[in-house]
């Protein structure tokens, strides 16, 4: 949007308002943390026949998600009033941020793990539809395709590893989950469970090789990005895991995959922002390389890496989101995020270029600001954790870029002599300054005020390591050792800076490794998407009758097959022992037998002539000896009614077909390349294996629980003495409505084909 434009006078206030919404959130979170102490819990049943309920459990780090989610949310939504005020579908964008904000909160206050997945869920699916809001642009619609695919395959793995945990542990519950630590370690499923956790957490999170969906989703509203894709959402999986460290941080697997691929993810984020000259994907790299950061310090043993954690999550948070913001309001103004074409706004956005600079000090983790808070307990824990070598010269590697892309985004874009695009800009309007440079403040005076930074750090990090006792930021670190790192790192970080063309060069010609990587993976599979699906058409489409039938069968019988050995059936053994029992008592048989033994040779007799004969109406008749067998066994099998619909519909069928069947030609001649003996072979398999399966199940104690209850309140609560009839009316009401809706469609769309039929008879006749 041109100059121009952004401060033609008039602009629309009404969404303004919006950020009243997460703003009271904000001030009833401070009005509880101060006159309620922590964890506050409530549950109310939901589904009770499945045990779940609607639990809340908020401590430490809860709250300190909750923060950032309502605080920074108030802020982008000021934000986003004057970035989308001449956007006419700014509504709909509203109205989805706040359903995020609401899926953000459901998510770090839930205690059922059902729970947290649902909520999971909706913030991949409502930041799909603000990464795609510009749906008419096509870059904006695979970028939202591609992080929905993503976090939404990641999201199916969680809910895999939630359903192994709770039957581990009996339970869905958090608290439960982290009180049954013992129980959890000693179980065999453990391990999967694990690595389907850690995928669904590592998707959501942009840990490598799930990364790439980040820096593309900067397609998405500059107010989106601030909001989503550096203080809240992609902090999600780092929630989830910082939640269950206290369960797993003594597990070889857990630690090794936390340390190692967040260690990766760091470094590979950092050279991802070496070799971009958008300006905002170059915060997007960054972002990934702190988010790896994150999850390196939650995988490290020591406690002291908890407290590290907490702050550089809040810390990031604090300038990130502000970083976002300057691009945006760069953008609107110069209508270019390239760093080549940036030079010497500070001119005509000194604001702009003050947030830039604030920001900028707390991401390079200076002195008098909180990101120095951050980087210098980051620096004592890794000292305490005695990493590899290889990993400390990675963080500080990684640390001298984010020093790199501070002095980008603070000094090279804002400094030298003025460039940019067009003849004449201006400084954004107030709403798009207030925001950043509040938070940019904050950043900045939570070095000045420890009374206020101590409590809101200690409770989070206690949350995550249980063991941890009282909790002082400031004596947790040793001033001279950090300020000598800190040295180190700026100086490192400035010679980054001054070859960053270079290194862009350079790495510029590595581009031919995206070939191999996780984005062309992801291209790879979503390009063999429709090729799988026509080979699949081609293989189980392929329109012969018999085909079907056999592939019908064969999965039958896996299913048989597959039944039977999971639950350990041995049928021949049960049998044997009933035989025995029976000619122990003499061998008499039930007073039903002589019907059970006529059903079976009807049907036997039934299935034998369709086989045989090959005229259709003798074949019709044939095959109707089957359901009227059917019919005398449910009759003698203590359902009558069922038996008599069964008589109805083979006698309609009957005679239906028999008066439909004249109207069309000879049967086709049968295939000659048509397979008989493996069709005979795979039915006497299909036909053995049920009855072995039924005969199992036969086998098994009979549980008469729901026949117990039906006949017992059949009468008190439905007033009805035919439990048959109260079952269908009323205790399956909805079942029976939905079997009937069905019939009464099926019916309306027949209405046109028998109206046509009629008419054709009319004109027919003479």
């Amino acid at each position: 949007m041109s100059a121009t434009a952004a401060h033609a006078p008039g602009w629309d206030s009404r969404f303004l308002w919006v950020a009243l919404l997460p703003l009271a959130g904000f001030a009833g979170l401070v009005w509880g943390l101060l006159h309620h102490p922590l964890p506050w819990r409530g549950a109310w049943t939901w589904v009770p026949s499945l045990g779940v309920e609607l639990a809340v459990h908020v401590d430490g780090l809860s709250a300190q998600f909750l923060a950032l989610i309502t605080g920074i949310g108030a802020l982008v939504c000021v934000y986003a009033s004057g970035y989308l005020a001449h956007e006419p579908r700014r509504g709909r964008l509203f109205l989805i941020l706040l359903a995020f904000m609401a899926a953000m909160i459901g998510a770090v206050s839930a205690d059922h793990l059902l729970i947290v997945f649902v909520f999971w869920e909706l913030t991949s699916l409502t930041s799909f539809l603000l990464v795609g809001f510009h749906h008419e642009d096509e870059a904006a619609r695979n970028a939202a395709r591609q992080a929905l695919l993503v976090t939404l395959s990641g999201g199916l793995a969680l809910l895999a590893a939630i359903l192994l945990l709770g039957d581990i542990t009996g339970s869905y519950s958090l608290q439960a989950l982290i009180a049954q630590k013992q129980a959890l370690a000693a179980d065999p499923r453990l391990p999967a469970a694990l690595i389907l956790l850690l995928t669904g957490c590592f998707t959501k999170s942009a840990q490598f090789p799930f990364h790439f969906w980040l820096p593309n989703a900067m397609t998405a509203p500059t107010p989106v990005s601030a909001y989503l894709h550096s203080a809240t959402l992609v902090k999600l999986g780092i929630y989830l895991m910082a939640r269950l460290d206290p369960v797993f941080n003594d597990l070889w697997l857990w630690e090794s995959a936390l340390v190692g691929v967040g260690a990766f993810t760091a470094v590979w984020g950092a050279v991802l922002a070496l070799r971009e000259r958008d300006l905002k994907r170059i915060l997007a790299g960054s972002t990934i390389s702190a988010l790896g950061t994150l999850t390196l310090l939650i995988g490290l043993p020591n406690p002291g890496a908890s407290l590290a954690a907490v702050a550089f999550l809040f810390a990031h948070a604090l300038y990130k989101a502000p970083l976002f913001m300057v691009v945006g309001n760069i953008d609107h103004a110069t209508g270019t995020r390239s760093i080549d074409r940036l030079m010497g706004l500070w001119r005509a956005m000194p604001w702009t270029a003050a947030v830039a600079m604030l920001a900028g000090l707390s991401m390079a983790g200076l002195p008098l600001s909180f990101g120095f808070v951050a980087k210098d307990l980051i620096t004592v824990a890794k000292e305490d954790a005695e990493l590899l070598d290889a990993i400390g010269y990675a963080t500080l590697f990684v640390n001298a870029t984010a020093v790199a892309v501070a002095a980008v985004a603070a000094v090279r874009v804002f400094g030298g002599p003025p460039e940019w695009p067009g003849e004449r800009i201006h400084e954004a309007p107030w709403r798009m300054i207030l925001p950043p440079l509040l938070l940019a403040l904050i950043g900045i005076e939570f070095e000045f005020l420890p009374d206020l930074a101590d409590p809101l750090l200690a409770a989070a990090t206690q949350a995550m390591a249980l063991e941890l006792g009282a909790v002082d930021v400031q004596a947790s670190y040793v001033f001279g050792t950090v300020l000598t790192a800190t040295e180190i790192t700026l100086l490192i970080g400035l010679g980054l800076f001054l070859v960053w063309d270079r290194l862009y060069r350079a790495l510029h010609f590595t581009r031919w490794l995206d070939r191999f990587g996780p984005t062309a993976g992801y291209r790879f599979l979503l390009e063999s998407l429709p090729r799988v699906a026509a080979w699949q058409t081609r293989a189980l489409q392929h329109g012969r009758l018999a085909g079907y039938l056999r592939a019908t069968l064969a999965g039958l019988l896996l299913l048989a097959v597959g039944a039977g050995l999971a639950t350990g059936l041995n049928p021949a053994e049960d049998w044997a022992r009933r035989l025995q029992d029976w000619a122990r008592d003499g061998g008499d048989w039930p007073a039903q037998s002589g019907a059970w033994l006529t059903a079976a040779v009807l049907m036997l007799a039934g299935a034998a002539a369709s086989v045989a004969v090959r005229d259709r109406m003798a074949l019709l008749m044939t095959s109707g000896l089957v359901g009227y067998g059917s019919a005398v066994l449910f009759l003698f099998a203590g359902a009558p009614d069922l038996a008599f619909t069964q008589f109805a519909v083979e006698t309609a069928l009957v005679v239906v077909a028999a008066a439909v069947l004249p109207r069309f030609g000879p049967p086709p001649a049968l295939a000659a390349d048509e397979p008989y003996w493996r069709n005979a072979l795979l039915a006497a398999a299909s036909g053995v294996g049920i009855l072995v399966l039924l005969l199992g199940m036969l086998a098994l104690p009979p549980d008469t629980t729901l026949a117990d209850w039906f006949g017992a309140t059949s009468l008190p609560q439905a007033y009805g003495h035919n439990v048959v009839n109260v079952i269908i009316v009323d205790f399956r009401a909805l079942d029976t409505l939905g079997e009937i809706t069905v019939v009464v469609f099926s019916l309306l769309a027949a209405l046109p084909l028998l109206g046509g039929l009629l008419r054709a008879r009319r004109e027919a006749a003479p």
